[in-house]
């Protein structure tokens, strides 16, 4: 451990840690931990137990839990700690602090304040998992956790279905199968998928296939561990005839002829050509209608 880094300027320090190999924690977040003059934790019992392997000595230095369940009263401790000038540290239990975790309010309050606040980058699994799935990486639309009631969960997996970007989800191992069966009927089976498990752990495991063959192969399967599950973007639709020539009749009752062809070849990512030609056939019928 580095005992000669500098002391921290007073501010709130979000602090990224392993979601598995105690090893990825960055040498800044060592230096963070080692030298703030308070430290807060999602589970304290994880950021002292990783303390330890790296040999960052807690001291007399306090060690505050701040999780969901606490956080309207201990919020107000650590925002007193940052306006009597010190330096706060704050970890999830894994990963990027505000990341499917609790630390939101206590950012939103500190920038509120007027503190500084500073993020200390490191691990996090949505961006492991996007890098180990094949899927595009573009574009990505992190959604968190789906809802665990019936009914809010279909509403949530209907409004991400169309979401042109890879998809990216934490389950539940309990409930992973169920996922995969529900995605398959909001999403269609074909879309290709990856179902990432313990990344960076021992029994680290990725599926890649479409969502159905996944939803088969998970059907019976008992799974532990920490869990993504990425969906692929949807496939483009194809404008049919009938497409063309409806988006052609609206945008020509408010454009142009040359700016009709425009706007529908953009909505419909087409090429201006094939929509002109399509332009002109529906004016020769129009004309023979006459």
């Amino acid at each position: 451990m580095n005992t000669s880094a500098r002391p921290l300027s007073a501010g709130l320090y979000f602090v990224a840690t392993p979601i598995g190999a105690a090893r990825d924690i960055t040498l800044r977040a060592l230096d963070i931990l080692g030298t703030a003059d308070v430290l807060a934790a999602e589970d304290t019992r994880t950021l002292r137990h990783l303390m330890e392997i790296h040999g960052v000595a807690l001291g007399d230095r306090p060690l505050i839990a701040y999780h969901d369940h606490n956080g309207e009263a201990v919020r107000p401790r650590l925002l007193r700690a940052l306006a009597e000038g010190k330096s706060v540290a704050y970890a999830s239990e894994a990963g990027t602090p505000l990341v499917a975790d609790p630390g939101y309010q206590l950012g939103r309050a500190a920038i509120g304040a007027g503190h500084l606040v500073i993020a200390a980058p490191g691990p996090s699994a949505v961006l492991a998992a996007l890098t180990v799935s094949g899927l595009p990486s573009d574009r990505f639309f992190f959604a968190g956790f789906p809802p665990a009631s019936a009914g809010a969960r279909a509403r949530f997996l209907a409004e991400i279905a169309t979401v042109p970007a890879t998809v990216v989800l934490y389950e539940s191992p309990k409930r992973v199968s169920r996922l995969l069966a529900e995605l398959c009927e909001s999403f269609g089976g074909e879309r290709q998928a990856a179902v990432c498990r313990e990344l960076t752990k021992r029994f680290e495991e990725v599926s890649r296939a479409s969502l159905g063959e996944l939803a088969r192969d998970f059907a019976d399967k008992a799974v532990k561990g920490e869990i993504v599950v990425l969906i692929d973007r949807p496939s483009p639709r194809v404008a049919g005839a009938a497409d063309v020539e409806g988006a052609l009749r609206e945008a020509l009752t408010q454009h142009s002829l040359k700016d009709a062809v425009a706007a529908v070849s953009e909505a419909l990512d087409m090429p201006r050509r094939d929509v002109y030609q399509a332009a002109l056939k529906l004016g020769a019928s129009a004309r023979k209608d006459d």
